[in-house]
Formats: structure tokens, sequence, C-alpha cells
């Protein structure tokens, strides 16, 4: 860089600090009725909450500075999917250096493993990690084969316990999860806590393997200790280079599909409904987050186009952000998981002699009651044919998950 560039990078970057400070980023929206990406300068002014929107093609304003409350900076990085003022925004890439340099490098990714004995307390964890300011960006329940076993273990080769090790996360599905957040790998680590869960420091009592391991191995999660082994150990679960990393745990049999709607996973509410489908003896057999594209959303929706009024906003928030799905088994014919979704409107369902009744109020413990707002953003989608549940099954597990 010239002597020159660098004056005039360090004059922006003083001017940028003079003025009311800002963030810039570089914002995709898909246009359905044009079928293509439009691109957009996404101007954020945390004093105030407020934001600018450019059009990065036609170079003109497309939203004045306005206040947008429900935008927040933490929702603001690479990769992260944001709604303004209904559009669906997908953040692409950071608008300047002085954006990038300030938020670009306080975030961190990290592993967080939920083990084969920690599996039971999964809703839990997803609380814990939630309300300890991290993001889950990638989640998967998998089963790892033997060399993969050894791959992730291969640092432990020589210890006396390590075929135990093996053993142990093979003994049934995992679920990996990639974390972002300020300072992401410490933090996690210090939320798993010591290798040995019966350590009895105090400010270890609070931990994960604390609260939800056994003795011994059976410690319930797992964090890397360093950033380097963070994406190392990332890159065998999920693999950079678009290989599918290890199975899914689907089973494909006696089943039926389950997706966290994009609205509940934003609001924090992914670990609230996991724990409620537990408790109410369902099995969680299979989990992925997807960013669903529009036309794989359309595909999936295609049964309610025309039939369903609200086909398009259906469709539009199922896009609008990661989403969890989930393949769900029962083994008792008493319970129907549609049944226990609820209502796919919370507010209303038709009664006795066909007159609209508060649906809340007649089955107030069923999960859309509970988590949902209105048809829409009702928390979860649900397979509402029997036959369909295999079906919708295996567009995630088997057709998205390639």
């Amino acid at each position: 860089m010239t002597p020159k560039a660098v004056i005039c990078e360090q004059w922006a970057l003083s001017l940028c600090q003079s003025q009311d400070e800002r963030y810039a980023f570089i914002a995709e929206w898909y246009d359905p009725n044009a079928s293509l990406f439009r691109r957009y300068e996404l101007l954020y002014y945390p004093k105030d909450s407020s934001i600018e929107m450019y059009d990065v093609k036609n170079r003109r304003t497309f939203l004045r500075r306005t206040k947008y409350e429900s935008l927040h900076l933490e929702d603001l990085y690479v990769g992260s999917k944001v709604t303004v003022f209904s559009r669906h925004l997908t953040i692409v890439d950071y608008g300047n250096l002085y954006t990038s340099r300030k938020l670009g490098s306080r975030k961190e990714r990290t592993l967080a493993l939920i083990k084969p004995d920690g599996m039971r307390k999964m809703g839990q964890l997803f609380d814990i990690i939630i309300n300890a300011g991290l993001t889950i960006t990638k989640a998967k329940m998998m089963l790892l084969s033997r060399k993969e076993a050894a791959d992730f273990y291969a640092d432990y080769r020589a210890k006396p316990f390590y075929h135990e090790l093996l053993q142990l996360i093979m003994s049934g599905p995992i679920l990996a999860m990639e974390l972002l957040g300020d300072d992401a790998v410490t933090k996690w680590r210090a939320i798993v806590g010591p290798a040995n869960p019966t350590t009895t420091e105090s400010d270890t009592l609070d931990s994960i393997s604390e609260s939800f391991g056994h003795c011994g191995l059976r410690d319930a999660a797992y964090g890397p200790d360093s950033v380097a082994s963070a994406a190392k150990e990332l890159e065998l679960f999920f693999p950079s280079s678009g290989g599918r990393g290890p199975v899914s745990s689907a089973k494909f049999t006696n089943c039926t599909c389950c997706i966290i709607k994009p609205h509940a996973v934003n609001e924090g509410l992914s670990g609230k409904i996991i724990k409620a489908i537990l408790k109410e003896g369902f099995e969680i057999s299979a989990l992925q987050m997807f960013n669903m594209e529009r036309p794989n959303v359309e595909e999936f929706y295609e049964i309610y186009k025309g039939v369903v009024p609200e086909y398009l906003e259906m469709v539009s928030e199922l896009c609008s952000g990661p989403c969890i799905a989930m393949e769900i088994r029962q083994f008792d014919p008493s319970k129907v998981f549609r049944d226990f979704c609820g209502p796919s409107d919370p507010e209303l369902e038709c009664g006795h002699g066909g007159r609209w009744v508060l649906a809340r109020h007649l089955r107030p413990g069923t999960l859309r009651a509970v988590f949902g707002k209105d048809k829409i953003q009702n928390a979860v989608h649900c397979t509402d044919l029997p036959e369909d549940g295999l079906l919708e099954v295996q567009y995630f597990f088997k057709i998205l998950d390639n």
C-alpha cells in the first residue's frame, strides 16, 4: 500500500469515528418477481438504531436513514440473515475496512459437541448456548464411523482410555454445532467445564460437565481449547470443501417431520421447543439446521400453493433465516405429534357448531399455543398427513443433505 493510500485510509477511519458511528455491510435480497438477487449497501447507526440502504447496481438511495429498532448490531455479521421491512436480506460482506476491522476481528467460530451421554439434555444445552450470547450457525445430529471417531481423537491415541473414548462417541448420535460469538472458543470451553466432572472447584460448579456429566469420560459435551483446534475440528464435521462430513442420524422409519421456524430460532426458542418435544415422550432421531433458499421452500410447500391463502407469507417466513428440521419418532399410538403441535393458527380454531374459538384456550399446552404468534409465525411446521411424514423427512435428510 502506497503512503498516499495509507493516509487516505487513516482519514476515512477518522472520519467514520468523528461522525455518528456507523457500520457498513453488503446485503443481498432475492427478488422473486425478477428471479434474481439484488445487492444493497446497508448502513447501521448504533447510536439510534437507524439504517440506510443503497442500491449497489443503480447507485441510488433505496432507503433513507430510518429508525429500525428490531435490528441489532449483534445480528449483523457475514452469513447472517436479517429482515428489513419484510425484505429478507443475507449479509454477504463488510461494506468498508472500518466495519471489517471493528466487527470482523471480534467474532470467533468454535465447535460445540454434544456427546451421546448428553443428548437427553439437548434442549437445556441449546438454552445454555443461547443464553451465553453465542449464535448457533450450523447444527447436525450425526453418527460417527470408527475412522471418523479415530480422526477426531487422533491426539489421544497414546492414552490408556483411547479405545473407551472411541466406544463412547460411537455409542449413539452426537450433535455437532458451529458457534459464532465474541471470544467464542474461550467462552464455550468455560461453559463446558473440566474434562473430569468430579472436579469441585467453585468456578466449575455450574459447568455442563458438572451439571450433566457422569463419572469418568462421560462429560456430556466438548469444546476445543484454541482457535486453531476449533478450525481443524470444524472441518471434520462441516467440511468447507463441500463434502458431507459424518452421516445424518436419520432413521427414516416410523417418523414425521417438524421444523422450528426462523422466527422461533431467532427468538431463542429452539431449546425450549426441543425440551417440550422430549418431555412429551417423542424421540428426536435427527436434527439439522438449514438456511433455506426460496426455490427449495416453494418446492417443499408446493402442496399448499393455490390452496392456502397465506402460501406466499409461509414461503417468505421459512426462507427468512435459519430453521431447524427434525425427524420425530413416536411409539405410543395415543400420542400423535400433529396434535401436540396444535392448530396452524394458534389464535383461532373452528370449534363446535362452526364457531371460531381461541385455540390458545382450547389447547393451551400445544407447541403453537405456547410458542407461536399467528398463522405464519406459529413456531413450528409439522407434517399434516401421516403418509407424508417420511417424504418430508427424506426431503431434508436425503435431498437437501447431499
